[in-house]
């Protein structure tokens, strides 16, 4: 049910692989709440997903390539959304993370740093990038809202959740700082989501993800959040009924986040156990 909740309103969605990744139902859900939207990714993403599908049914979305690791790219992506909007945006996505050292199998303490320094450079630095980019050129409206995707490993420890846990800290301390200077400077109000374990493309590549999920599942008291349901969530920090919201990192978990253990972990122990 749409509730035209973005009547009027314009943003970027950086991250929409496929039909599975929380950026792709963000974009739907925008939308379908009444926004015109820009989807944007990194050019050999956009050649491995199916990105051209959405854009379809999107509105005919324009598709403009940027590597969020590239200021120039930025800035041209910037520049290009404000040419198709005739004006600033309203609200952006961050839908953006990725660990070389995850996808190689490395294990946290044999850290290849250069690999660090690229998946951070990937899925935190850049949204410092973006925001500063978006700040110099005045890109975004008075009291429009950013979000970005976190997870829980960024605060507690998840041993093969890797070095993504420090980007995911990273982060969301750079949503914090940014939030108060945008805060301060333009009404810009900054979040992010910490969301359940979702199973997107990314999200599958890290060791023993499927336990994730189904151990958050069991001790949630609500069940894990769907990539549909963090879709709606992001889409009321991007509408007005939020505009006092900033510099929060906000579970979106099922409860997961604040239960120190459930019924059903404590009865699966005893079933081993057994």
């Amino acid at each position: 049910m749409a509730y035209n909740l973005l009547k009027g309103k314009k943003g970027i969605i950086f991250g929409a692989l496929d039909e599975r990744s929380i950026a792709w139902k963000t974009a739907l859900r925008c939308v379908e709440e009444g926004a015109e939207i820009v989807l944007t990714n990194a050019p050999v993403a956009l050649r491995m997903g199916t990105i051209d599908q959405l854009a379809k049914e999107c509105n005919n979305a324009p598709v403009i390539p940027a590597d969020v690791t590239n200021p120039a790219d930025i800035e041209n992506l910037f520049d290009q959304a404000i040419e198709h909007f005739g004006g600033k945006v309203d609200f952006i996505l961050h839908s953006i993370g990725m660990s070389i050292n995850v996808r190689k199998g490395i294990h946290y303490t044999e850290n290849n740093y250069d690999y660090m320094h690229k998946g951070f450079d990937i899925s935190a630095i850049s949204l410092h990038r973006i925001l500063q980019t978006a700040m110099k050129k005045d890109a975004i409206n008075e009291w429009g809202s950013v979000v970005a995707l976190s997870y829980i490993a960024g605060q507690r420890v998840f041993p093969d959740y890797n070095d993504m846990a420090d980007a995911k800290a990273l982060l969301e301390s750079i949503a914090r700082n940014f939030g108060y200077q945008y805060g301060v400077k333009k009404h810009v109000r900054i979040n992010t989501i910490s969301q359940s374990p979702t199973r997107t493309t990314a999200g599958s590549g890290v060791k023993g993800f499927d336990g994730f999920v189904d151990y958050a599942d069991k001790m949630s008291p609500l069940g894990n959040a769907t990539a549909d349901e963090c879709a709606n969530y992001a889409v009321s920090l991007f509408s007005d009924l939020t505009k006092m919201v900033t510099m929060q990192n906000l579970f979106h978990d099922g409860g997961f986040s604040f239960t120190g253990v459930s019924e059903a972990i404590i009865q699966h122990m005893g079933e081993s156990e057994d």
